[in-house]
């Protein structure tokens, strides 16, 4: 292949000067703290990096310098929040820009840092750094042209909101003094009362309505809408602001859009604004500093979002007191949000020191995203009574006066293992559950960001008065594999993740699509919304339960099974309705129907009962409970319902299997990883009832559906000696099928009766042995050379059987690393 040389190339009469050719990365001290070095950044391709806060900032930035950033939501904004390809693209024109003209002698040059018009013009070198707990990036520019260093970093505080810091510094050789004259600042800078739907589909209209203004008295810009978008005649205001304010720079004025960039650029002159109009926000400190060699400044500017006139005026005060009185206090705030992040890590065991700093990073990044996700418990075991109050006044409005007497009797903090011993002292399932289930966390907020414009999320972490808010949600696949973690952290809060996973699963074997503090809920068809799609997502399911229930039992051994027959859990009500076994065949990719008309009436009982309504409840409006036992099998029998044998798990719930790499398509994929999952809890289960000698209680129709498979398991269980037959398989299959679909008619149409059937240990014993007899024989049909486990089709390979008997019985009574993919082929043979 012919490769091209290197043609020097000008621009006027100046030579370009080439982009270096590799990166380098390590740890350096920066700011009083350690940073990670990129040096060289701008030789990688963009890439997009979050800034996180220990508040309720948000701040996601792009290596070109594009950023969005605002507090709590999307809607409360302070740069548009458009997705991550036009964050990175709008560099020029949205977040930072410092535009100098340096005077060296009599020759002045223009100097655009970290801009893309001046690229090659200079030798420059461009640098990122970013500190270990992620709050805080410094973008650097060394003009080695003009012997100038440029640095800004983006930090958050809780008081003032977002801080952008500037330093600019004099490194010349020759010890030559320069002077600066200065454009510093932000632009396109979103008025307060902005939605992100309003930003991306309405920013022209949304210009019209626009008005900054400068506070001459403080030098504090305000960028406020004249009023509400609206068209209903009517009045509409807009009675917050977005603010900026510079500290540290003697200026000559300020600009309020970005109209005169270019003015200043080619030297001309420039007027100072102090209120624009009907225009993109912006804000520029206009200033002029002189230099000695060595000599370097350093500045800032600071923006907020949301202001009501209360905080604006606490605002202007601030902006009167001496620069270095501003100073203190604006970095005594960085620190402070810092070191409150800092406790919420340290709280989840996220500190360590180690020999290796990269794995000391590493391990502080893993939890501190964790935690954002699932949260972390406020004040470790104590409980404060007003806000258990809250929490079960939400879920049932009447519950709080019902037992009045037992939260009057409740101290205004108690411990979390106090709580549990007064409840447990009353017959009230309700309450029992609702206390058994209270999760006082903070800091969780679903995942999202612009690479996934798609997921919305609210950082949900202040109340009205700024005090801290206990609240969580995420989506069910995310929030339980975060507090998989977090139960290692607070084991006593175990049982609590345990009995809000069981008791939002629904009677049919499935989990809905969201968990929060409020209950639950899911998704709703909208016509013509591609990402409004229905359906049950159960890969993850089976798999989260179990690393639950073996946590309880490495630090609670045998807790669980004290609770097997209490009937104090429930069930969701969401209103999907999976269709017949045979409309299954028929279009394996549509199988779920929505029932408009009860989500309606949920909806309705929501807003007068509380969301308890979301659960699944009687013909007399009272929640129906269910005991520990059912709840382990109405997942595992809605799963065995859909096993073919030698293949896997029948996918057909409208939603991918995400876990499973060769069926991410539902409809047709059998999943054997979920196999897998099932085979190590068909262990659990067993280990779990082995010197159980009673009976269990269950709700007549489960112990109908537990019946109706194992006669199924039965008829064919001598085929485990051999391979099935396409026709045994089918028939098989359609057997399974059938008596699920028969259970599903009779709970959607008809609910639980109410009658209760005995279970005896020794039934479930046998039941579940048999049970895990069908998937050791599907997971050695499954097992390909490769040492992995797939079953994208029903081909069966024959590699060595002793080997793979061999494996199963060292594994034979624990829990099997391997089917649940857990070991690659060659762990798998240092093993043996």
């Amino acid at each position: 292949m012919l490769k091209s040389k290197r043609v020097p190339t000008y621009i006027g009469e100046t030579l370009l000067t080439p982009p270096p050719v590799e990166p380098i990365g390590g740890y350096v001290p920066m700011l009083r703290e350690t940073y990670y070095k990129i040096q060289h950044y701008d030789a990688m391709p963009p890439f997009f990096m979050s800034i996180v806060s220990g508040a309720d900032h948000w701040l996601f930035v792009a290596s070109t310098g594009g950023v969005t950033a605002g507090r709590a939501h999307a809607d409360q904004a302070l740069f548009p929040y458009y997705t991550e390809d036009k964050i990175t693209e709008n560099s020029e024109n949205t977040g930072p820009k410092t535009i100098l003209r340096v005077t060296r002698g009599a020759q002045t040059w223009l100097w655009e840092p970290f801009s893309v018009r001046q690229q090659g013009q200079y030798h420059v070198e461009r640098n990122l750094y970013k500190n270990i707990p992620g709050t805080a990036l410094v973008f650097e520019e060394i003009n080695h042209s003009l012997e100038l260093v440029f640095r800004y970093a983006w930090r958050t505080s809780d008081r003032f909101g977002f801080v952008k810091t500037a330093w600019l510094r004099n490194a010349s050789h020759f010890q030559t003094p320069c002077e600066v004259e200065l454009l510093d600042g932000l632009q396109n800078i979103l008025p307060a009362n902005v939605s992100a739907s309003v930003q991306n589909i309405f920013s022209c209209l949304l210009d019209a309505y626009k008005r900054s203004e400068l506070d001459e008295e403080t030098n504090l810009g305000l960028f406020t809408l004249n009023s509400r978008l609206t068209d209903l005649a009517e009045p509409s205001e807009s009675l917050a602001a977005n603010t900026v304010f510079q500290v540290g720079l003697n200026p000559l004025g300020f600009l309020l859009s970005s109209n005169q960039l270019d003015a200043f650029r080619f030297g001309g002159q420039i007027e100072p604004e102090k209120e624009v109009r009907g225009e993109r926000g912006a804000y520029f400190v206009h200033a002029h500093v002189r230099l000695q060699a060595g000599e370097e400044i350093n500045w800032y500017q600071v923006a907020d979002v949301h202001l009501d006139h209360a905080a604006l005026a606490r605002l202007r005060d601030f902006l009167r007191l001496p620069f270095e009185e501003q100073k203190q206090a604006i970095e005594q705030d960085i620190d402070f949000t810092t070191f409150n992040l800092q406790k919420f890590v340290a709280s989840a065991d996220g500190l360590q020191i180690s020999e290796s700093g990269l794995a000391t990073t590493h391990h502080y990044a893993n939890v501190l995203f964790n935690i954002m996700r699932g949260g972390v418990f406020a004040r470790s075991y104590w409980i404060e009574k007003a806000d258990l109050m809250d929490f079960v006044h939400i879920h049932q409005h009447n519950l709080t006066e019902t037992y009045a007497e037992f939260f009057a009797a409740l101290p205004d903090n108690i411990h979390l293992s106090d709580l549990y011993a007064r409840v447990a002292e009353l017959d009230a399932p309700d309450l029992r559950r609702l206390i058994h289930t209270y999760l006082p966390l903070t800091f969780s907020r679903r995942h999202g960001d612009p690479s996934r414009p798609w997921n919305r999320f609210f950082i949900n972490i202040k109340k009205r008065d700024g005090s801290l808010r206990l609240d969580y949600e995420g989506n069910w696949r995310d929030i339980f594999q975060n507090w998989e973690a977090l139960a290692y952290s607070y084991p006593q809060y175990i049982e609590a993740m345990l009995n809000t996973f069981l008791c939002a699963t629904t009677a049919d074997g499935y989990n809905p699509y969201r968990i929060n503090r409020a209950g639950l809920d899911w998704e709703v068809p909208e016509e013509g919304n591609p990402w409004a799609n229905i359906g049950y997502w159960s890969d993850h399911q089976i798999i989260y339960l179990q690393k639950l229930m073996e946590a309880s039992e490495a630090f609670y051994p045998g807790a669980i099974r004290e609770r097997l027959n209490q009937p104090f859990l429930s069930y969701a009500n969401v209103p999907y309705r999976i269709k017949p076994y045979s409309e299954l065949q028929k279009d394996p990719y549509n199988t779920i129907v929505f029932d408009h008309a009860l989500h309606r009436r949920i909806e309705q009982e929501v807003k007068q009962r509380g969301s308890d309504a979301r659960l699944l409840c009687d013909s007399e409006g009272n929640v129906v409970h269910a005991s520990f036992t059912e709840k382990l099998l109405t997942l595992l029998l809605a799963k065995l319902v859909n096993f073919v044998p030698e293949g896997g798990i029948w996918m057909n719930t409208q939603r991918p299997e995400w876990n499973d790499a060769n069926n991410a398509l539902v409809g047709r994929g059998l999943s054997v990883v979920t196999l897998g999952y099932l085979r190590r809890f068909l262990a659990f289960f067993r280990q779990l009832i082995q010197h159980e000698s009673g009976a269990f209680t269950l709700h007549s129709e489960v112990k109908d559906l537990l019946d109706a498979i194992a006669a199924v398991l039965k008829q064919f269980h001598p085929v485990l000696e051999g391979t099935f037959t396409p026709e045994q398989r089918r028939a098989m299959m359609d057997a399974l099928g059938e008596s699920g679909s028969e259970y599903r008619w009779r709970l959607y149409h008809h609910g639980f009766s109410g009658a209760l059937s005995q279970l005896s240990a020794s039934e479930l014993q046998a039941f579940l042995a048999m049970a895990q007899e069908y998937v050791d024989h599907s997971l050695r049909a499954n097992r390909r050379p490769d040492f992995l486990y797939h079953s994208y089709n029903l081909l069966r390979l024959e590699p060595g059987r002793a080997y793979v008997d061999r494996l199963y019985e060292m594994l034979e009574g624990q829990v099997s690393i391997l089917s649940s993919g857990l070991l690659s082929g060659e762990e798998s043979l240092k093993l043996l």
